[in-house]
């Protein structure tokens, strides 16, 4: 305190922060169902470690850890654990280690399955049986929490579409302790007639608050329901665009009328990447990025990408904005890619062109995609290569010049993955069509279709089963391009080339190169699991697999080729290892095929590094 005189003083703070404490340890006590790496995966808090500069997850945070307990408890009630709850934090600090050593108490109680699944309605007028499609726990399933709200949800708006605004839905829990049933009645009631006076939106110094607003599914003076507010809750903080996100309520200007605050802090959405890398199938690469998620505050998100490889190269421009059209989310990409010949393929390829997109989601877990893509391609040799020395498909290629391809497709995405970037329960389905034709210079139907299915064993091991396939078809008197043909490799099955399986040119004298067939399919068994005596956070994870598939239905010309197009089974097994570092993905692979073509071309090792 500095006295000024004249009764008035001074008054400074002074502040000796020093180091930031780290976490030695986390313990879990009472965890038998899960290890305590996997519920260390679950948390937000870390250990300390040699890569804690760039996470940051080992500085102790009270905010966090509280957030990290409800982690927890939310994870296990996900899992079947309805009585699940996290009695105990310990925080202690360790002044040999100069850390704190967390302990989480757990009383996991039983797994539980569900049994009888009811609506009851307590609303005048409203029929209940009509609902029961939109129920996602099913009689037997194991007990998901997240299901029951997410079902709470659904009905909750759906009953505001059907003019009952004010009607509350709560998932009441009964639990048959002795024989393990959880039976769930989903109560339906009027609710207290209260409506939003207002929403006021503070704290967001660059976004838009019409960007935050789009995302309620109410506005003012609308019902209060506090499910679909917490479900907005929800909806702003998956946006990323802010470091924390809080919805309260306060009494209005009558006892019917409540006020909302959004208080929403904002956080840098701005991305610059330069990274560069090397994989044995594209040789060297380096790749600079330059993007923003929320341009402007607007919620718009621009992305340019530049490559530059030995064998690759290119540029893309995108942008999106999502809710432009409602519910719908427009995008727009211009794209420039060139690849050239390898040691596994003769020929190269040049595409100029761009895409409008259009998506839309058809519920919590599936979304659909529609595109319009216009483009030119062609085929080009390496220096020194004379067309006539080629495959003759691959010379008819050639001679056909630039062609523009005019395509109108749509994707259709499932997904109940528990995290997108390493899952390990859920499954992913994906079937694609592209149809040529709308003009341009090809006519072709492309269909793909991808399923992968994960299931976690135990804390520690993963189990993911995988099917792909597709069909490419000419029509109009005309056959499918070579370069939208499918072409095996490591893609389909591990331990063979780019291009190094499928429908092969063996006349003699050419450059027998491959020239793609209209059918393919491919399966893949793996096991996945975490570096045993490695923490989590170090985001290393070694496989075992097993692969199998083929490509075949060459459809060119016959004439003067001898073209390889029997459908022989490919099949390899190996192993791998994946670290997501912080500079970038790196994969290795090693297979070794344990079935093939005499004249496939195989690459046992296979590896990857860079930001790709």
């Amino acid at each position: 305190i500095i006295d000024r005189g004249n009764d008035r003083v001074d008054l400074v703070f002074t502040i000796t922060e020093g180091k930031k404490t780290p976490v030695r340890a986390i313990r879990f006590i009472g965890n038998t169902a899960y290890g305590a790496r996997q519920l260390r995966a679950v948390i937000k808090t870390s250990e300390s470690n040699v890569l804690s500069f760039v996470t940051g997850g080992d500085a102790y945070d009270a905010d966090r850890v509280n957030e990290d307990r409800e982690q927890l408890r939310q994870y296990y009630r996900n899992h079947g654990y309805a009585d699940a709850e996290v009695t105990n934090v310990s925080v202690e600090f360790d002044r040999a280690s100069n850390g704190f050593d967390l302990s989480f108490t757990i009383d996991e109680g039983a797994l539980y399955k569900l049994g009888a699944i009811d609506i009851a309605c307590n609303v005048p007028g409203l029929a209940c049986d009509s609902l029961r499609p939109l129920l996602l726990p099913q009689q037997g399933d194991t007990f998901d929490a997240s299901k029951l709200d997410t079902s709470a949800e659904a009905l909750t708006a759906e009953l505001g579409r059907r003019g009952f605004p004010f009607a509350q839905v709560e998932p009441r829990v009964n639990r048959n302790a002795s024989a393990r049933l959880a039976d769930v009645s989903f109560q339906v009631e009027q609710g207290q007639r209260s409506y939003v006076e207002r929403i006021d939106i503070h704290g967001n110094t660059r976004t838009r608050d019409d960007v935050i607003r789009r995302e309620f599914d109410f506005g003012e003076g609308d019902a209060y329901n506090k499910t679909l507010i917490d479900r907005a809750e929800r909806r702003l903080r998956n946006l990323n665009y802010f470091k924390t996100v809080k919805i309260t309520s306060r009494p209005g200007s009558s006892r019917d009328r409540v006020v909302l605050d959004v208080e929403a802090v904002d956080q840098a959405t701005g991305d610059f990447n330069v990274s560069g890398g090397y994989s044995s199938t594209d040789g060297l690469l380096a790749e600079v990025k330059i993007g923003d998620r929320n341009v402007l505050g607007t919620g718009n998100t621009a992305q340019a990408t530049f490559t530059y490889g030995q064998f690759a190269r290119g540029a893309t421009l995108s942008f999106t904005s999502p809710y432009a059209l409602g519910r719908l989310t427009p995008g727009v990409e211009l794209f420039a890619r060139q690849s050239t010949a390898t040691t596994f393929q003769s020929f190269g390829s040049e595409t100029y062109g761009g895409a409008f997109t259009l998506g839309m989601p058809v519920s919590e877990q599936t979304a659909m995609l529609w595109r319009y893509s216009l483009y030119d391609q062609k085929v080009v040799l390496a220096p020194g290569i004379s067309p006539t020395a080629v495959s003759v498909p691959v010379r008819q290629a050639i001679a056909a010049g630039r062609q523009t391809v005019s395509q109108l497709g749509n994707t259709v995405t499932y997904s109940t993955l528990d995290n997108s970037k390493m899952p390990t329960n859920g499954i992913r389905s994906q079937l694609s069509q592209d149809l040529a034709g709308l003009g341009g210079d090809v006519r072709f139907l492309k269909t793909t279709a991808d399923v992968r299915y994960y299931r976690s064993i135990n804390s520690d091991l993963t189990a993911m089963v995988r099917g792909q396939g597709g069909y490419i078809t000419g029509f109009g008197g005309q056959q499918a391009p070579l370069l939208n043909s499918f072409f095996g490799g490591p893609t389909m099955v591990r331990g063979f080339a780019p291009g190094g399986f499928g429908p092969r040119d063996l006349t003699a004298g050419s450059t027998m190169d491959n020239v793609g067939g209209s059918l393919y399919w491919a399966t893949t068994a793996e096991l996945q699991s975490n570096i045993p005596g490695l923490p989590q956070e170090y985001g290393l994870r070694a496989s075992a697999f097993v692969d199998a598939g083929t490509v075949f239905g060459y459809r060119g010309t016959t004439q003067n080729v001898q073209v390889a197009n029997k459908n022989v089974l490919r099949s390899s097994v190996g192993v791998g290892m994946t670290w997501a570092s912080p500079f970038g993905p790196l994969t290795v692979d090693y297979a070794v095929p344990i079935s093939r073509a005499a004249y496939d071309v195989v690459q046992p090792f296979r590896f990857s590094a860079g930001g790709f």
